[in-house]
This record gives structure tokens, C-alpha cells and sequence, in this order.
């Protein structure tokens, strides 16, 4: 389905129970050792501004924990990375609904809300081997994709919202909608 401005509307899965899911931790080190000997393809997902990026929010935070996004403001978290021109991502609210805004690394995205947390993840190396399981996102999940799990707000409705990918030459965009419940309008 292609909304009114060209973008394709996806389909968001709920409780994805695949085993060992996100349970290997991305920690600084490993982070630091693995965009060090990476290529283009590393920096492009990792790099600085990226949803993606565990530096996004000015200090390493792991892209697999959830990240309660909407509780800060996107002007104090991205402010030196706007000022640099580096920023690829941004969210806002307003009365109806919460929104995210992010360039994406391919073409593909895999969007999984549990409960009160979002994931957005994709697969950006099928080159590498897999998990023991035969899922990429129960090893070095980083090293063929991406995640990033957000706590949605209290009073966030995950049932009705609405996630949208658009496409030119040199990058995906991703837009998520979720409105807010009790709000008058949905959008």
C-alpha cells in the first residue's frame, strides 16, 4: 500500500518471541573495535547521527535496550549533532501522536512493538554467517544489522500506529506515527 506521498506503508508485527533476540549486548569496546575495522557499510548504519548509532544520545547507549525517546527533547539530544550537520534522525510530539523521523540503512525494516516497546531493526550484511538458531539478531546481531527498542510513552496507542518507508538514490526514510490514545484526531 503507497500512502498519498509516494511512501510505502508497512506493516508493524507485534510479540516476536524469537529466542536469544538482542541478548548479546553491544558494549563500547566491542562497538569502538568493530566501526574501527569496518568499511562504508559499518559507518553508513553506525555512523554519527544514525538512529542506529549507540553514540546517538551524546554518551554509548546500547541500541538493543530500550530507550525512553520520547522523554527528552529532540533540540537537547541532537543539538551537536545538528550543529554539525550530522543529524539523521528526529522525533516530536504532538497532541494526537508521537513521531520519529530517520534516514535508514537499506532498504528493508522490521518493525516488532511488545508491550510498551518498539524495535525497529534490519538486516544490513547477509554476507555473514548466522546464529546458532539461524537468526542474525540472536549473535553479534551487529554485525549483519541493526536495532534500535524504544519505550513507547504511557499513553503511546502501539495497536493504531503507523510506520511508512520512502525511497530515493541515496537513502531510505523512515516515518512512525503513533498516536496517542484519547487524542480527538488520529493524526
Amino acid at each position: 500500500m503507497t500512502s498519498s506521498s509516494g511512501s510505502l506503508k508497512l506493516e508493524i508485527h507485534t510479540d516476536d518471541k524469537t529466542p536469544g533476540k538482542w541478548s548479546v549486548p553491544l558494549g563500547d569496546e566491542s562497538f569502538r573495535r568493530f566501526l574501527s575495522g569496518g568499511g562504508g557499510s559499518e559507518k553508513a548504519v553506525f555512523g554519527e547521527g544514525s538512529l542506529f548509532s549507540p553514540f546517538l544520545f551524546g554518551k554509548y547507549f546500547d541500541p538493543s535496550d530500550a530507550f525512553p525517546l520520547w522523554e527528552f527533547e529532540a533540540e537537547v539530544l541532537l543539538a551537536s549533532l545538528r550543529s554539525l550537520g550530522h543529524c539523521r534522525v528526529d522525533w516530536s510530539q504532538t497532541d494526537q501522536a508521537y513521531v520519529l523521523k530517520s534516514d535508514l540503512p537499506g532498504t528493508y525494516v522490521y518493525v516488532d512493538v511488545s508491550g510498551k516497546v518498539m524495535e525497529i531493526s534490519g538486516q544490513w550484511n547477509n554476507n555473514k554467517k548466522t546464529a546458532v538458531n539461524g537468526d542474525w539478531r540472536s549473535g553479534r546481531w551487529w554485525e549483519q544489522g541493526y536495532v534500535r527498542r524504544l519505550e513507547l510513552p504511557g499513553d503511546a496507542d502501539s495497536k493504531n500506529s503507523e510506520v511508512f518507508l520512502s525511497n530515493n538514490e541515496d537513502c531510505s526514510f523512515l516515518e512512525i506515527r503513533i498516536p496517542k490514545i484519547n487524542s480527538k484526531s488520529k493524526f
